[in-house]
């Protein structure tokens, strides 16, 4: 989990009015919108800033601003305890942004089938399932028509080979 810091790809920002704009607009996957908006609500946060590779979520109060990204969110002390759905996140240390903690998100984990992940999603019109298809024709196995005593060729369906 190495995060790049520094200015957008363009060297501005611009802020966000809400979290779901800016989930939308980085493309984070719907299934986890839900899980980041109970982070953010546990921790509170004042504003998002759009930061090119991530959303800087800038806290109400005393603490490092939050880097949401596509598969995780970073910016948590040691000792912080975020609890969602009843639920204590378990924080793994960040390898670029000592001294902080990250959290991954529900869409990363191994432990959750990929049908339940997009089950949750918000599609307006799902496809029905397709049909399973029938097998398909294996080929046919090579017909042994015999072989000529004369000129030792196959012969074909009819009988004849190229001497007759």
């Amino acid at each position: 989990m190495n995060e790049v810091q520094g200015p957008t790809p363009t060297g501005n920002s611009r802020p966000y009015k809400s979290l779901a704009e800016a989930l939308r607009a980085h493309r984070i996957d719907p299934v986890n919108h839900d899980f980041i908006g109970a982070v953010v609500e546990a921790v509170g946060i004042s504003s998002y800033i759009d930061r090119g590779r991530y959303i800087e979520a800038i806290r109400r109060g005393d603490g490092a601003s939050l880097h949401i990204g596509k598969t995780y969110t970073n910016g948590f002390a040691e000792d912080e305890q975020v609890v969602v759905a009843g639920r204590t996140l378990p924080l793994q240390p960040s390898e670029g942004r000592e001294p902080y903690f990250y959290v991954t998100h529900p869409s990363e984990l191994p432990d959750v089938p990929a049908a339940a992940k997009r089950a949750s999603g918000t599609r307006a019109a799902a496809k029905p399932k397709a049909e399973p298809r029938a097998p398909r024709a294996t080929v046919r196995e090579d017909r042994d028509y015999g072989v000529c005593e004369v000129c030792f060729m196959v012969r074909n369906a009819a009988g004849r080979c190229g001497c007759d």
